[in-house]
Parts: C-alpha cells; sequence; structure tokens
C-alpha cells in the first residue's frame, strides 16, 4: 500500500530528476553554441594533444574548500598518417597537391605532457585551476619533396626536439546558480602565451643546412593569448555511480607574428563506480573539434578536425590526502582535415594531493 507521503516523495524524486536533466541539456547546448558560432577561418592541430579531462575531482566531487595538487603526463605517440577518416600511406601523402603545393609528408612525432594542476577554492561555490605544462617533443618530416620514403633536396625536411614550458592555462569556476545544488558550474579564464613558439629543428635537407624554424603548430607554444568559457555538470545517479558532462571552448583573441591557432571546442562525459574501497573505475568519452590554424606562417590545409576517443580509466586512493590514476584513450573516430600525424592511443597517468 502507498502512503500520501511515499507519493508526494516520488513526485518530488521525478521532479527532481527532471530538473537535473533540463539542466544539463541545457549544458550541452550552450557549449555547442558556442563551438557553433566560432569564426569558421581559425583552427588548430586537432590530434597533437590530450583531450582526456582530468577535471572530475576538481569539481563538484571534490567541493571541499582546500588546495589541492595534480601532476599528470600524457603520452602521444603520433606515428599514423591520416587523411579524412582513414589513413593514408606515406607514397600516396606524397602525390597530394594542395592548392598547387606538394603535401609535407611527415614521419613522426612522439609528444610527452607533463603538466602541473593548482587547484584552490576558498568556498564550495568559488574556485580556481592552474594548468603549468612541460612539453618535450620530438618530430621528423620527409619534407614536400620526398617520395613518401626518401626525402627530396629542397623539401624543407627536418628533425627537432624541443624540451621547454609550455601555454599555462588559467580558468575560474562558479556552481552555485541553483541554492545548495552545486551540481552546475561555469568555467571562464585564459591561455598565456608562455610557451616559447621561436624553436629551431635541425634541417636534414642537404640543399639547405644549418637550423631550420619548427612549423608553428608544433611549437612549446602559440604566442597568443586564448579566452577559455565552458560549463560543467556533475551528480549521482545513486549512491555507489556518478557522472559528469563537460564542454570547453578556446579560441586565440589575435594573431602573433602571422599565426593564429583555431578556435577548438572539446566535449567530455563520464561515468564513474564508486562502490569498491580500493578503486575507483570511470569511463569517459572526449570529443573534440577543432577548427584549421590560420596566417602566413600556419598550415591552412594539413590542421583541425574532429575526433571522438573512448577512454577507460581507474582513480585509486592510496590515503584520505593522496591518490593516483591512469587512462587509456582510444580512438572511436576521427576526421581530419589534409593529411596529419594521429596516435593510435593515447596514455596519462597522474597523482594527486589533496591538502
Amino acid at each position: 500500500m502507498i502512503t500520501g507521503n511515499e507519493t508526494l516523495s516520488r513526485q518530488h524524486m521525478r521532479h527532481t530528476y527532471l530538473r537535473q536533466t533540463l539542466n544539463l541539456t541545457a549544458v550541452i547546448w550552450m557549449a555547442l553554441i558556442i563551438g557553433l558560432t566560432a569564426s569558421t577561418n581559425a583552427g588548430a592541430c586537432a590530434s597533437c594533444g590530450c583531450m582526456l579531462s582530468p577535471d572530475w575531482n576538481n569539481l563538484q566531487f571534490s567541493a571541499r574548500p582546500g588546495l589541492k595538487l595534480d601532476l599528470r603526463w600524457d603520452y602521444l605517440n603520433q606515428n599514423q598518417l591520416r587523411s579524412g577518416t582513414g589513413t593514408i600511406s606515406p607514397a600516396a601523402a606524397s602525390r597530394v597537391v594542395n592548392n598547387g603545393s606538394p603535401q609535407e609528408v611527415e614521419k613522426d612525432t612522439i609528444n610527452n605532457y607533463f603538466t602541473l594542476g593548482i587547484d584552490y577554492s576558498k568556498n564550495p561555490d568559488w574556485g580556481i585551476n592552474i594548468q603549468v605544462p612541460w612539453t618535450d617533443r620530438s618530430h621528423s618530416t620527409l619534407g614536400t619533396a620526398s617520395d613518401g620514403f626518401t626525402p627530396g633536396p629542397g623539401g624543407g625536411q627536418y628533425d627537432s626536439h624541443t624540451s621547454s614550458l609550455g601555454d599555462i592555462r588559467i580558468t575560474g569556476r562558479y556552481q552555485n546558480f541553483i541554492p545548495g545544488c552545486r551540481f552546475l558550474g561555469v568555467l571562464f579564464g585564459v591561455k598565456l602565451p608562455t610557451g616559447s613558439y621561436t624553436e629551431k629543428g635541425t634541417s636534414t635537407d642537404p640543399s639547405a643546412p644549418g637550423p631550420v624554424p619548427i612549423d608553428r603548430g608544433l611549437q612549446p607554444g602559440t604566442g597568443t593569448t586564448d579566452v577559455i568559457l565552458g560549463a560543467y555538470y556533475a551528480n549521482g545517479l545513486n549512491r555507489n555511480w556518478g557522472y559528469f558532462t563537460q564542454a570547453i571552448f578556446q579560441a586565440a583573441l589575435y594573431s602573433k607574428d602571422q599565426y593564429r591557432p583555431g578556435a577548438g571546442l572539446n566535449v567530455n562525459v563520464g561515468l564513474r563506480y564508486i562502490g569498491f574501497s580500493g578503486f575507483f573505475p570511470q569511463i569517459q568519452l572526449n570529443f573534440r573539434t577543432v577548427k584549421r590554424d590560420s596566417g602566413a606562417q600556419a598550415d591552412t590545409v594539413s590542421t583541425g578536425g574532429t575526433l571522438l576517443y573512448f577512454s577507460p580509466g581507474i582513480d585509486v586512493p592510496v590515503s584520505f590526502h593522496f591518490s593516483i590514476y591512469s587512462f587509456l584513450q582510444l580512438p572511436v573516430y576521427q576526421n581530419l582535415n589534409g593529411v596529419q600525424l594521429a596516435p593510435q592511443y593515447t596514455t596519462s597517468f597522474g597523482v594527486r594531493y589533496v591538502f
């Protein structure tokens, strides 16, 4: 027999669920509208950065005020040439002509990103997050005069290795739009031009030996200040299952030395289980769409695209203050402009300390 109090309780639960669903839908649509109204003449290397969201513990699930430190290593080995939604052989890539110019054939790009995250919140409503990246990248290209296997003279081929500070990101957040309900929040901030964009590689072209500039899209920094806008929603399905969704839009405010990186939209959705005592498994879907780079110093053909990754991972609490986590990113869908190098997988390892 259902009592009147039980009926009211069920109605309240239905209304709460409906309100949360509407809030979640609003967040997703807001992020998509921001991305779709971005300038269409900008873009970036779609596959040269990790798309994983490490922010779950910095959002609703870590709303307790205080300081948190996070150190993370992301590894990306871009060793697969892709064009559109499929792979392309180096020989076929060497025969591609873009705007009357031969296509550059890249050999490989190995990226190691080491990122220090500093998160602080004085109260549950407001918080600030600082991401300080150190980029270690090796790159090799056959240039524009190869047959896909052997470089030719005058093709601009080079090898490079950079290891330096990247562009620092500072984002704030607010999450008290509904009094007493801190599931919904907004993100706002900037990416600062702290990384170098003038690094040089070593020419492997016998007709033009010596140091040569590295492609702007492969520099540790872009030289631009970027605006960052986003929103997130994090909640629990029940006592053991939690979920979150997050959307972040980023765009450069200006061009620097005839180069402007493309505007990009990232949408992350995650689900995790906290019923185990020693570890918390979770999965993420990471979506990224980026416009092409623009400017006389930019590759305006082989930059930008749309990616979707499936990312299983695990979070292991070692103590009340200290935890470790790891993720594996696997591509589900890739649609890249021009001819680009892409990784077949991405790995991420991190440690987190809460004071």
